[in-house]
């Protein structure tokens, strides 16, 4: 998911440059290296200079023409070409552009888990709360298509408590929303 406008940074923080890579890079780079594919990326806000910067030909980019109405609608773009393009999917991993420390084990953590537990949604924790990266079978999509507005997928994590396991994203929390987040960022570096 890279299609928000970044309102409160004030430019698309997908763009910004993390260790001489943007965020995005970073997400879609980490993505690459698992058995994961194929790799959707959902863009909205500034979607041709986003695009333009992070062509690969193992990536489809989908633009969500109703990003403004929030994230439930980059969710249904990403999983309805997703469905469409290959109707036998079993599962989907949803992450979000702005996870600095994202890495390819976060990703094969939430399979692994997956496999070892057999429940239908495995999200990451940190901070004493559950989020993106997440993993969902199957049976979740017809409710991650059903989400409107400005809900996101963790309103299927609450409503399925029973069916969610969770693995560590050891500095999950970081993620990067305003200038400050961004300089605290570039302070560790």
């Amino acid at each position: 998911m890279a299609a928000g406008s970044s309102s409160r940074l004030g430019r698309p923080k997908q763009l910004l440059d993390y260790k001489g890579k943007t965020l995005l890079q970073t997400v879609i780079n980490e993505a690459l290296e698992t058995h994961c594919k194929p790799i959707i990326v959902v863009l909205g806000a500034n979607a041709k200079e986003i695009a333009r910067q992070h062509q690969h030909d193992q990536v489809n980019f989908v633009i969500n023409e109703s990003w403004g109405n929030g994230m439930a609608s980059s969710i249904v773009a990403g999983l309805s070409t997703m469905i469409k393009n290959n109707s036998e999917i079993e599962s989907i991993i949803i992450a979000v552009a702005d996870q600095a420390f994202i890495k390819m084990s976060n990703f094969n953590n939430l399979i692994e888990k997956q496999k070892e537990t057999g429940k239908n949604i495995i999200a990451s924790t940190y901070a004493e709360t559950i989020g993106t990266p997440v993993l969902f079978k199957k049976d979740y999509f017809e409710a991650l298509l059903s989400l409107t507005g400005a809900e996101g997928a963790k309103k299927i994590l609450k409503q399925y408590p029973l069916d969610v396991e969770a693995v560590v994203f050891e500095h999950g929390e970081i993620d990067i929303d305003t200038e400050t987040d961004y300089n605290n960022l570039i302070s560790q570096q």
